[in-house]
């Protein structure tokens, strides 16, 4: 089983590890290192041009994430695990895994990124602000830049797909009929918000409980047994994911 998750805007500020540098092909997957290379000269560009903020889709008030950028070759490093702090990371909360759920959140949690393609828990990258959905020159749209690299390396590795990606991060890679992206709803409507806290929870359970589904059907028979309310639909065409909806109260 994969877990698939979209990295969080809500970043640790720090780490303390030696620089990425030149080393991008050092971390998990590695025949991504030229791209990740490209990636990481493409951001520092456009996070020195007088209209970075516009290019990279950022408010204002975020004006002081271009230092980071501009930084990442050379910025200390800390664990993927321990970078991303958003609702979806609060709610899986990695650090209180015990050592078993925490092997199995190392060989099955897959993080995408908009500089570093994907990534694996373990991985030491440093602070950066990019999202997916960003056009970024000269690499043009992320998400179609990644997309065939991404697929080259996850294609073959076998097993269910969980995917608990946003919309934007979906993009990257399509596993098609062996995926299953998970919804949430309450009062008949998608939420957002309390979307990532229910992903962040359900992956958590997935990595507790030792649940290793093999099938869309055994996944949706797991998390009604865990307390969730979910509904399976089989896809609308040929390779295109399956769809759990899970139900709020």
């Amino acid at each position: 089983m994969l877990i698939l998750l979209p990295p969080s805007e809500g970043k640790a500020s720090e780490g303390d590890g030696p620089p990425v540098g030149e080393a991008a092909g050092e971390l998990s997957f590695p025949s991504l290192g030229r791209a990740r290379k490209r990636a990481m000269a493409a951001l520092v560009r456009a996070s020195k041009r007088r209209d970075a903020l516009d290019v990279l889709g950022l408010t204002p008030g975020l004006a002081g994430e271009l230092a980071k950028n501009t930084a990442i070759r050379t910025a200390p490093t800390l664990p993927a695990a321990e970078l991303y702090t958003g609702v979806l990371y609060d709610n899986l909360d990695l650090a209180t895994l015990d050592a078993e759920a925490r092997r199995r959140a190392e060989e099955s949690v897959l993080i995408f990124s908009g500089l570093w393609g994907v990534l694996r828990l373990s991985d030491r990258v440093p602070p950066y602000r990019l999202s997916m959905g960003v056009n970024l020159p000269p690499l043009g749209g992320l998400a179609a830049f990644w997309r065939p690299l991404v697929a080259r390396e996850l294609d073959p590795v076998p097993g269910l797909v969980v995917d608990l990606r946003s919309a934007t991060y979906a993009g990257a890679w399509q596993p098609g009929e062996r995926s299953v992206a998970v919804r949430v709803f309450k009062g008949g409507k998608v939420v957002s918000h309390m979307a990532k806290a229910t992903r962040g929870e359900i992956a958590r359970a997935l990595l507790v409980s030792g649940a290793d589904p093999a099938t869309p059907g055994e996944l949706a028979k797991i998390l009604d047994a865990l307390g969730h309310t979910v509904d399976l639909t089989e896809p609308s065409r040929p390779a295109r994911p399956w769809t759990l909806d899970v139900r709020l109260p």
